[in-house]
């Protein structure tokens, strides 16, 4: 299972959070490296999450149409995967 590591962006839907991953890249051509950001919506069983939380995602099965992560850990918080 792959797993991601990303701060919290939105916290507005139930059950669900927006999680922006971000990741450096080389460019080919010119070899400067720059940085990419990517956003993912995981599930948040017990809303406990905020916007500026750091999180652990972890690739589960397809909970919706978009949603293919769940929150595996937190700060504060330790779940254990669904």
């Amino acid at each position: 299972m792959r797993t991601k590591t990303g701060i919290v962006t939105s916290a507005k839907m139930d059950k669900t959070i927006v999680v922006t991953v971000h990741d450096y890249k080389t460019h080919p051509v010119y070899k400067k490296p720059f940085r990419t950001s990517k956003k993912y919506t995981a599930h948040d069983e017990k809303n406990l999450l905020k916007e500026g939380d750091s999180v652990c995602i972890q690739e589960s099965r397809p909970l919706s149409k978009t949603k293919h992560w769940i929150v595996v850990e937190n700060d504060n918080i330790t779940s254990s995967a669904v």
